[in-house]
């Protein structure tokens, strides 16, 4: 596998260098070479935003700072965890007075990093409380379901409701909602290349796809024969649906993201499925979301996220953001042109 690098141990610095000076009208670093921050944050008297995870999950964790968003990430190295001090120190850049809410994904070390931040920064006197995401349906238990692309939506909601003026146990709370009414499954159609290794990190058979499949890889519900879009589409949505049943003329928002190798217009025609399932079922598709927000390096595949919302989730979906590597949180079409 040929690669645009330097130094294969060099890429996570050189990477976060060249992001910076990217969007430097945006991003700022930090004392911590695993922690940045949106340049205009922390806010007085605003709850701080913040998230982390593993390296190579383009745009996130980095990609996702930015006005309304998030305030402060920390990065770990590639598919590992930030280290307790990369997140207390985006635990310091986020604080303006009001505390800090920390949205991160349900994976053990990530688990024991934050728990010990949050120690930390309460030893400075920062109050941070945290929302664990674990929406992905692979898992029965809710207790080991690890986080996945809804992790983006629940900072969307989360950063939202702080820029509203939401107080820290508020945000809590919304994002609590949002977690409980949002589910996530992956399918795999072929493994990812670890820049150091250089060679995939295991394997997917030609011809077939994992059903359940982690942002890591690894891990999948099921192996099955390779699928057409539609059947695919139709195969996640029932996975969703088992855990999480949608009714007739409920509202949610959708996510469709590659997971790194995948083209835009495989999930287009995916989309185009699982809207028209939807809409069959009688589901209202209040916002779409269709392209690469939470990858696994090269990885292809797809995950889908749903989020049933009620007027105070839509609300907060709908709230322009300003991340710094997209602009698709704009505002959204009104419904009656103009």
């Amino acid at each position: 596998m040929q690669r645009l690098f330097n130094d294969p141990g060099a890429v996570i610095d050189e990477s976060i260098a060249g992001f910076v000076k990217c969007h430097e009208r945006w991003v700022a670093s930090t004392a911590s070479n695993r922690a940045l921050k949106y340049k205009f944050a922390p806010t007085c008297n605003k709850v701080g935003v913040v998230s982390g995870g593993g390296y190579g999950h383009d745009p996130a964790f980095m990609g996702y700072l930015g006005k309304y968003m998030l305030d402060a990430v920390a990065v770990g190295e590639i598919f590992e965890p930030p280290s307790s001090q990369a997140f207390y120190t985006a635990f310091k850049e986020a604080d303006g007075g009001a505390g800090v809410i920390c949205i991160y994904g349900n994976y053990p070390q990530d688990r024991e990093s934050v728990e010990q931040a949050i120690k930390l920064a309460a030893a400075d006197g920062i109050t941070v409380k945290a929302v664990v995401v674990n929406e992905d349906v692979a898992s029965t238990d809710p207790k080991t379901r690890r986080g996945m692309t809804g992790e983006v939506l629940i900072w969307k909601v989360g950063g939202a409701a702080a820029a509203q003026g939401y107080d820290l146990g508020g945000i809590v709370a919304v994002c609590e909602k949002a977690l409980k009414n949002t589910r996530s499954i992956g399918i795999g159609l072929s493994s990812c290349t670890i820049p150091q290794a250089g060679q995939p990190n295991y394997i997917i058979e030609r011809g077939t796809m994992e059903i359940g499949v982690g942002h890591h890889g690894f891990s999948s519900k099921d192996t099955c024969k390779l699928r057409t879009a539609n059947t695919t589409a139709e195969i996640m949505l029932d996975e969703i649906t088992k855990d999480m049943p949608l009714t007739c003329r409920e509202q949610v928002v959708v996510m469709v993201s590659g997971l790194g190798g995948t083209m835009q217009c495989e999930m287009n025609i995916l989309y185009s499925r699982i809207y028209d399932v939807l809409r069959n079922r009688g589901v209202e598709v209040h916002r779409a979301f269709v392209g690469n927000y939470f990858t696994s390096l090269d990885m292809m595949g797809v995950t889908l996220t749903i989020m049933k919302v009620d007027n105070e989730l839509a609300g907060l979906v709908d709230l322009p953001a300003h991340p710094a590597a997209m602009s698709d949180f704009a505002a959204p079409a009104p419904k009656n042109g103009g």
